[in-house]
């Protein structure tokens, strides 16, 4: 089971791996799918979010811990699938890590040991860490808009910890757009120097 948790495509060279990552409500979602329309690549969903609706629709039920290996093999599934589908670019609505920080903060400190494992061995080019500047949005599943604060900090303390590269996204719609495809540009534009 563990093996399912493993990037396919780690052949940098051919595609570069953007990931956004930070609290519920935060506008993950809509940038991610504007880059991939923009860029005419893939881009892979949250699979928890169609997970735990499913979950909810069916019994009214919140997630458990019983559910963070599902989501896990689902998401990388997912990013498995659009690796192989993807141009230049596969953008990703979030990942493992992100997975590993909601595990750890709602069960006092649980997360299981491939989610960790996974989480720190696979890799991606640049992290998008989105800011709670977005207004926050009810559906079913979030729960926690008073607290986009502190997890913000906790989203950019696991960056900071696994010493990965990322930019901070915020301010409006467009002005993230923009930020967001100047920078995926001028990594295309080093990865493509490196490589000659």
């Amino acid at each position: 089971m563990e093996e399912t948790l493993k990037q396919t495509r780690t052949d940098g060279n051919n595609c570069l791996k953007v990931v956004f990552f930070g609290p519920e409500s935060s506008g993950k979602t809509t940038v991610s799918r504007q880059l991939a329309s923009y860029f005419n690549t893939v881009y892979v969903p949250e699979y928890m979010r169609v997970y735990l609706q499913k979950k909810w629709d069916d019994s009214k039920e919140k997630c458990t811990k019983v559910d963070l290996m599902p989501i896990a093999i689902g998401q990388m599934k997912a990013e498995n699938e659009a690796s192989e589908k993807a141009n230049k670019v596969l953008i990703c609505d979030t990942n493992l890590l992100e997975i590993k920080v909601y595990s750890e903060y709602y069960y006092d400190g649980f997360c299981p040991s491939e989610i960790k494992k996974y989480a720190q061995e696979n890799t991606y080019d640049l992290y998008f860490l989105t800011y709670i500047d977005t207004k926050w949005q009810i559906d079913d599943l979030r729960d926690r808009p008073d607290e986009r604060e502190e997890m913000f900090r906790i989203f950019e303390a696991q960056l900071i910890d696994y010493n990965l590269r990322y930019e901070v996204l915020k301010g409006s719609q467009n002005v993230r757009f923009g930020f967001a495809v100047e920078k995926i540009e001028k990594l295309l534009k080093e990865k493509k120097n490196a490589y000659k």
